[in-house]
């Protein structure tokens, strides 16, 4: 197990409620002093009482700690759902002994099943006399569902420390942020400030984000600051910010379900960036295209196919358009039998790196993905059986 400490000022608490057959399944992490606070969240129309509590808490700009639920969503459970969402942050705020309105909560899993309030209760009424030894690695990993691997990230913006957790593998394209990431740091910094940082760095990692084209009722990515370690550059702290963030996305592509590829797709000379987005995602969210990818299979016409779907794009012309796997053009100069060769080994690769040039503008993007595999299919059918 890995170590990984949090930011001056901030404790973490897991345990076990018994919502999974073993490990711990309820986290919070809680701030010694006030915190600034900002936090994007999905725009699903379904979207689960966590995140409409969260979502209102938030945008005060001030908060104090968070809890989070794994294996039950909360999601589509009616007035029910609101209410045991709001003594879930009860419970932890008593607890805490904070005001109930700076307590955010999270929660990932099944949807259209209730808490179980009975084995939720007993853990969270004896918070006040709890132990919060838990660091980052232990927080992530009570956050898991069907995640692999335990995902946190660190990086250092002057004397501040920024350290993030995140879970995800499936369920994943955030439309903002099941995917949760949670970001914490001892810098200072003001709510308006911290918000307009935030939403560029989730913009340009977790924004970026697709497994499987599915954006979950859920999805939250919410970052706290205590100002314990006192004011950083701003710019220090906006790429603390993004690497980290950054960091937790290629993480989370990795490890998507069934997953045995990252695949990365940039799209270069676009008209905006809205646009260079736009065509990477079709890229990266092409089933054909991911499953080519898993297979090795020197198919570079996907890629044209998956480009040529962007049809509203009417200032895209086959003519200027340009495809490159790797440091390999396959369009418009077709790689022969020993360029196919080069390409499947290319695509061999755990990595696999996708460009495509539309010779419009001067845009780009670039978004993250993964391979589809017969496990995919495996894991989702069998999820809650």
């Amino acid at each position: 197990m890995t170590y990984v400490a949090l930011p001056t000022g901030f404790i973490g608490f897991t345990g076990r409620a018994g919502l999974r057959e073993d490990g711990d399944d309820v986290s919070v992490v809680a701030s010694t002093v006030p915190c600034a606070c900002a936090g994007m969240f999905t725009r699903s129309r379904f979207e689960g009482p966590s995140v409409t509590l969260s979502r209102q808490r938030v945008s005060s700009g001030a908060a104090r700690a968070v809890v989070v639920v794994a294996k039950n969503a909360n999601v589509a459970n009616g007035p029910r759902g609101l209410l045991d969402a709001e003594e879930v942050t009860g419970l932890v705020a008593a607890g805490l002994r904070v005001p109930v309105q700076e307590v955010l909560i999270a929660s990932t899993g099944v949807i259209g099943r209730p808490y179980p309030m009975d084995l939720l209760r007993p853990l969270l009424g004896g918070l006040g006399g709890a132990t919060f030894d838990a660091d980052a690695y232990r927080i992530a990993q009570s956050m898991m569902t069907t995640d692999t691997v335990v995902k946190t990230a660190v990086q250092e913006a002057g004397p501040a420390r920024v350290v993030g957790v995140a879970k995800g593998v499936g369920m994943i394209e955030p439309d903002m942020a099941t995917m949760l990431a949670f970001v914490f740091t001892d810098a200072s910094v003001d709510p308006t400030t911290l918000d307009r940082l935030w939403r560029r760095a989730v913009d340009d990692s977790f924004n970026c984000l697709s497994v499987d084209t599915d954006t979950s009722t859920s999805d939250t990515a919410v970052v706290l600051a205590n100002g314990q370690a006192g004011r950083v550059d701003e710019a220090a702290l906006s790429v603390a910010l993004r690497e980290v963030c950054l960091d937790l996305t290629l993480q989370l592509a990795r490890d998507g379900e069934g997953a045995t590829k990252l695949l990365a797709v940039s799209v270069r000379s676009a008209r905006d960036q809205n646009q260079a987005r736009r065509v990477a995602k079709a890229v990266v969210n092409s089933p054909l295209v991911k499953a080519a990818v898993h297979g090795a299979d020197p198919n570079w016409g996907r890629v044209a196919m998956a480009v040529g779907k962007c049809h509203q794009d009417c200032d895209i012309d086959q003519d200027r358009v340009s495809i490159c796997f790797g440091d390999l053009e396959t369009y418009p100069a077709r790689p022969d039998e020993a360029g196919l060769s080069r390409l499947v080994e290319i695509m061999s690769a755990d990595h696999v790196e996708i460009e495509v040039d539309l010779g419009i503008g001067s845009a780009e993007a670039t978004v993250y993905g993964c391979d589809l595999s017969a496990d995919y299919v495996r894991i989702n059918a069998d999820y809650t059986t």
